[in-house]
């Protein structure tokens, strides 16, 4: 059952031959992952590429002052590209990887990702739309950093919470949107003045839902 579950959330094993998914799971190993457990460190060479069947991971940077920028989120069905470039070119990760929400699901090693590439135009096109989405994905984010107002941002971080009531702290806001705490804080006083949120102990009552300009 776990094969079939991995199997309908990954759209590229609807287009494998029986050789090739037999390959994929006669490789491939199952891992588990506890939250907060590191996966890998920027710097690092990934050895081979994780597929989720449930749970979440975070991608970030981090500079050597210790601020971070979280670049996405991967979540089941989905694959990293930060994992997947630096096991298929066999250089050091870009970025690092945290478990956001416990992990299951399987790890296949960078010498059969190549191989399944190479003899799966299946994959291979999975692969080349992967990168695309990604890469917009993060010409958003750089876009966002740097001609949106900080105040706009955390709005926009806040409401795709899709919550009123959002448990978090000034701390994670600010590296998930790359500044710091002292910042974030100031712009969120700001923002209860402005009368769009309520700022708690450990949360934010959010009062402004509406769609941002």
């Amino acid at each position: 059952m776990r094969k079939e579950r991995l199997e309908s959330l990954y759209s590229f094993f609807h287009d494998l031959n029986d050789s090739e998914k037999e390959k994929f799971f006669t490789h491939a190993k199952r891992v588990t992952f506890p939250k907060d457990k590191i996966l890998f460190l920027q710097g690092d060479l990934c050895g081979g590429i994780l597929y989720i069947e449930l749970g979440s991971i975070k991608v970030y940077l981090q500079n050597n002052s210790g601020d971070e920028i979280t670049l996405y989120t991967v979540q089941e069905g989905e694959q990293c590209i930060v994992n997947t470039s630096s096991a298929i070119s066999s250089t050091p990760s870009l970025g690092s990887a945290v478990v956001l929400e416990d992990v299951t699901g399987y790890m296949l090693d960078s010498k059969s990702v190549k191989e399944l590439m190479h003899e799966s135009n299946a994959y291979q096109e999975y692969m080349f739309t992967l990168f695309a989405l990604k890469l917009t994905s993060l010409a958003t984010l750089v876009e966002d950093i740097k001609f949106k107002p900080l105040k706009q941002r955390i709005l926009s971080f806040l409401k795709n919470k899709n919550n009123i009531i959002i448990e978090i702290t000034h701390d994670k806001i600010a590296n998930n949107l790359g500044t710091s705490r002292v910042v974030v804080s100031r712009v969120l006083k700001e923002l209860e003045v402005d009368g769009k949120l309520k700022l708690g102990r450990g949360h934010i009552e959010l009062f402004d839902t509406g769609k941002i300009a």
